[in-house]
């Protein structure tokens, strides 16, 4: 398998779990966990909580919207920068891409970091492949994945017209057993709701189950972007399910490599 596979958790998670998962992710080889930031879960506090307990694992925000956090306010003292992708979003700004565009410029100036900018359309994906080291991806099949990472090989240029290496990474959501297919039709649902989402699945022609994981068989399908982050739907979110979730997955991830 060509993409690293990366593991997804809500930033609500409890600090305490992820302690605990971080060692067994660097053991099965993931290459990063990103965490999402919502008002009530601190993405940054809870890699953190993490970067103690691993050595190798990569750390990511996926991503913080700056509307609520501006890039000025980020304290990434605690986390180490090698490791780190900030991952970074307009939210619901009213002039988003000028938003992204200086909190882009206002990390640049701080601590060595990888950013990494939330794009869902093309103006956004364009910004992304021109300033960040990162797209983040979401919601999309393996066909409409693969058209994005044509575009941002086109797009990823200096301004002198040189290639710039902009790594596309997809957030896909991913249940490994029949309880948390409920969970998952849920956040499909969703997102299906919001306007945004709603119109870039009816402009690709698809529904927002049609975007998501439930079997190892269908993961070679979304090799085609350099990083494939499995953003985990459980039932109830405990560590025993996460711990289940990551060892199915690392399996699927090794056959698709042994057919390769």
């Amino acid at each position: 398998m060509r993409a690293a596979l990366s593991l997804g958790l809500p930033g609500t998670t409890d600090h305490a779990v992820l302690r605990a998962l971080a060692p067994r992710l660097e053991r099965l080889g993931f290459h990063a966990l990103w965490l999402n930031d919502v008002p009530h879960g601190d993405s940054l506090a809870g890699l953190a909580a993490v970067a103690g307990s691993s050595e190798r694992l990569g750390l990511a925000t996926g991503v913080i919207p700056l509307d609520r956090r501006p890039a000025a306010s980020l304290d990434l003292a605690a986390l180490p920068a090698a490791r780190t992708t900030i991952g970074i979003g307009s939210g619901r700004a009213e002039q988003p891409s000028a938003l992204v565009r200086s909190g882009i410029e206002t990390l640049r100036e701080g601590r060595p970091v990888r950013i990494a900018v939330g794009a869902l359309g093309p103006g956004m994906r364009r910004l992304a492949a021109e300033r960040a080291d990162a797209v983040v991806l979401n919601w999309l099949t393996p066909a409409a994945a693969t058209e994005a990472m044509t575009v941002l090989r086109h797009e990823a240029r200096e301004p002198d017209g040189t290639a710039r290496a902009v790594r596309g990474v997809l957030y896909l959501r991913t249940i490994v057993d029949e309880g948390a297919r409920a969970e998952l039709v849920r956040e499909a649902d969703r997102y299906g709701s919001y306007r945004a989402y709603a119109a870039n699945f009816e402009r690709l022609g698809v529904q927002p189950i049609d975007a998501t994981l439930d079997h190892g068989a269908a993961l070679g399908a979304f090799d085609v972007v350099d990083e494939i982050v499995l953003r985990a739907i459980t039932a109830n979110g405990t560590l025993g399910e996460f711990e289940r979730f990551v060892e199915e997955v690392a399996g699927w991830r090794d056959a698709v490599t042994a057919t390769e």
